[in-house]
């Protein structure tokens, strides 16, 4: 039976690899989905069979499978950062709340009894409940900045470095006390460092660093669970928990370099912070505005169109009419391509869902390695509700806390038209010069209606 029920999660394991390659490509991303769920199904399953299907148990399941289904039918697209935040949170918090069981009831999972439990096992205790409780309230953080509960802006925290080493150093010595003496208190003293921490690590970022921060939470929510499959021998957790803490951290690692940043400078403050100032002063400068029918115009009589795509775009949930005014373009004979930024929005990946969702073809979405070249030789470049990532300041501007960061160079296109609702400044708190560009013209507005305005002059041209 032991090596039947090996062999089921091995199995399981299996398809949550082939789920997180299936990621890779958006194309494939669907497949990885159902395979990732496929193999869930198989591990809850078989460990339901191997404990004892009770009611309890299936009480719980059926709370969480009816909550989870009804959160994704009704999360808005423009709220799904906040939902992998929530999910990565109770991650964490899953992974402390098992860790606390075995702590306090280690006889049913076979780690001595309670005040004289396996010193191995109380380390992966501690460091599983120590990384849980960072992602919970990391998480918590997290979710109140992007819905905007709290200010998006760096909390400035005094000193705050040498008390996060500090709380590091307790933890170490916490730990070692734990696995000789498996006192109580020391376990709850953890604890507390832990939810200490995730708030002291997450409050100071700043919101335009918030996609590191989520695929960095991710990570954390994988290393908690890798932890407690070592204390339960649990191999699936094992595997699961090692996939989902090192494709996290590649992720983040991968975010970091989109914005040219280290991770431990993301991790000490975030964008916006006052300590950097932008060279470029807007005041007394004039930014042309144009109309929906000169875009329309411009565009239709284009040889190629590059649209930018930005959170402004998911806040009006645009997507559907920047795909129809695409098609439109299309008719005409226009070569119109998709310019996604790695950090546009507010996750990994959220222009990509979003056009996905809109049903944009995978091949007319380019990254900017790939399309940054471009610019040069576009006739119009449309850039619908993105800031900070077309900023030219990243160029020029050595002052700017921006300046080195990779941005797509739409200011090389011949034409411009930058749709937003007003000048104000990005989550990187300066002025974008890019507004006061000649080859520029903004067009003020819900980002939805003026695509629709645009529709509607393309239709009459």
């Amino acid at each position: 039976m032991q090596n039947f029920t090996s062999l089921i999660y091995l199995a399981s394991a299996v398809l949550f690899i082939l789920a997180i390659k299936g990621f890779a490509s958006p194309k494939t991303a669907l497949k990885g989905n159902k395979l990732g769920m496929i193999g869930m199904a198989v591990a809850m399953l078989t460990t339901m069979l191997l404990v004892g299907i009770s009611l309890k148990a299936l009480l719980a399941i059926s709370i969480g499978g009816i909550a989870g289904y009804v959160l994704a039918k009704k999360i808005a697209m423009t709220a799904l950062p906040e939902m992998v935040a929530m999910f990565n949170g109770l991650g964490g918090l899953s992974s402390v709340l098992v860790s606390c069981a075995a702590f306090f009831s280690p006889h049913v999972f076979g780690l001595g009894i309670a005040g004289d439990i396996h010193s191995k096992s109380l380390i992966e205790m501690s460091v599983s409940t120590l990384i849980g409780a960072i992602t919970f309230t990391g998480s918590v953080v997290a979710f109140a900045k992007l819905h905007a509960l709290i200010s998006s802006k760096p909390f400035a925290i005094p000193a705050k470095n040498q008390i996060n080493i500090m709380m590091g150093i307790a933890f170490v010595v916490l730990t070692a006390m734990l696995a000789f003496t498996s006192a109580t208190p020391l376990f709850l003293f953890i604890l507390a460092v832990g939810l200490v921490l995730g708030v002291l690590i997450v409050l100071p970022i700043g919101g335009a660093d918030m996609p590191v921060v989520i695929s960095m939470l991710n990570s954390y929510s994988g290393l908690a669970a890798c932890a407690v499959g070592f204390t339960l021998h649990n191999t699936t957790l094992i595997i699961v928990g090692a996939l989902v803490g090192a494709s996290g951290a590649i992720l983040s690692y991968i975010m970091c370099k989109a914005m040219n940043r280290e991770f431990l400078s993301v991790i000490s403050g975030g964008f916006g912070d006052g300590s950097a100032t932008s060279a470029f002063d807007a005041e007394g400068k004039t930014a042309k505005t144009g109309a929906a029918a000169d875009a329309a115009f411009l565009m239709k009589n284009a040889e190629t169109v590059i649209i930018v795509p930005g959170y402004g775009m998911a806040v009006a949930q645009a997507q559907h009419a920047v795909h129809d005014m695409t098609e439109q373009l299309k008719k005409a004979g226009v070569n119109v391509k998709y310019a996604i930024h790695p950090v546009a929005g507010r996750m990994p990946g959220h222009m990509n869902v979003l056009l996905a969702e809109a049903n944009v073809p995978y091949e007319d979405v380019m990254e900017l390695d790939d399309i940054n070249r471009d610019f040069s030789s576009t006739d119009v470049a449309f850039v619908i509700g993105a800031n900070d990532i077309t900023n030219p300041a990243a160029h020029n501007d050595e002052g700017s806390p921006i300046y080195g960061m990779p941005v797509l160079d739409v200011e090389n296109a011949r034409n411009i038209f930058f749709v937003k609702r007003s000048l104000s400044p990005g989550y990187a708190g300066i002025p974008n010069e890019l507004f006061y560009a000649d080859n520029n013209q903004m067009l003020f507005g819900d980002a939805k209606k003026v695509t629709e305005e645009i529709i509607k002059a393309l239709e009459s041209l």
